[in-house]
């Protein structure tokens, strides 16, 4: 099981490494940001976690992030109202995988 601990540089993280994370951890490694936390515990299907996390991220990121949640819901018509706070054109269920890929690119570039 690879264990990744991000401890000493907590954005040194590909997306592949965290979704290698999220495939074989049964916690997110330490010193992630909020950002990064809501997204492994997203894919990792943790909703309500990520989705309180989400919340408490008060930037177009989060708004971004929080949109990403209420599609993986089925909730589209509160994902586009993220999508729009966001900043952000509105996506489809089926862009789900895809836009999670996006996002992670856009925080660990941070």
């Amino acid at each position: 099981c690879l264990r990744i601990d991000l401890t000493s540089t907590p954005f040194a993280m590909t997306v592949a490494e965290l979704a290698v994370s999220v495939q074989n951890d049964i916690e997110p490694p330490s010193g992630l940001s909020e950002e990064v936390l809501a997204l492994w515990h997203a894919k990792k299907g943790n909703w309500e976690d990520a989705h309180n996390i989400a919340q408490e991220i008060h930037t177009a990121m989060g708004s971004w992030i929080h949109a990403l949640l209420h599609l993986i819901e089925g909730d589209v018509g509160n994902a586009n109202y993220w999508f729009h706070k966001a900043r952000k054109p509105p996506q489809s269920i089926t862009k789900i995988d895809d836009l999670w890929q996006e996002i992670v690119k856009k925080v660990l570039a941070v």
